[in-house]
């Protein structure tokens, strides 16, 4: 792993991070990781920001959002892609500054000839944000039951209606 600085992280979700990394190489599956990151000093639209590769993301700062090179990268892959799950925004949407991923991000998913799903109320939120809600071709408010859906989970709620 590389240091993330002052970044969030969620400690109780690290072993599961390296069970999905290993189930993907196993798998052959392509799994994408940021490249790059754009860091701040503190998480306010005054902050001081700067573009760093993933290895090199400095103590004192905090991952806002993705970069350029990031965002080329995943761009590339969501218009090449026949189905493309987005769960989860690229930064600190909210402020524009860190805004700049999930924009992007956004709209190269509006224009994909694929079919798209976006998960989670981060997510249905940046792209009603940004305008594009109505080209993605399902959106749903439920990120952690979309999810658990995909995985072929029980759903209590559709377990429900299918009883009826």
């Amino acid at each position: 792993g590389f240091q993330v600085g002052n970044s969030l992280i969620e400690t109780d979700k690290v072993s599961l991070a390296f069970e999905l990394l290993k189930k993907a190489d196993d798998r052959n599956v392509k799994l994408m990781l940021p490249l790059d990151h754009v860091v701040a000093d503190k998480v306010e639209e005054s902050s001081k920001v700067r573009t760093v590769d993933t290895n090199a993301i400095p103590a004192d700062m905090i991952g806002v959002d993705i970069g350029p090179k990031t965002i080329r990268a995943y761009k590339k892959e969501i218009k090449r892609g026949k189905t493309v799950l987005w769960n989860g925004p690229m930064g600190i949407f909210e402020i524009d500054r860190f805004a700049k991923g999930t924009n992007q991000i956004a709209r190269a998913l509006a224009s994909c000839r694929g079919t798209t799903v976006v998960g989670g109320g981060d997510s249905v939120a940046a792209v009603n944000m940004i305008g594009v809600a109505e080209k993605i071709d399902h959106v749903s408010t439920g990120g952690g039951a979309s999810l658990e859906f995909l995985e072929g989970r029980e759903l209590p709620g559709i377990t429900a209606l299918q009883d009826r």
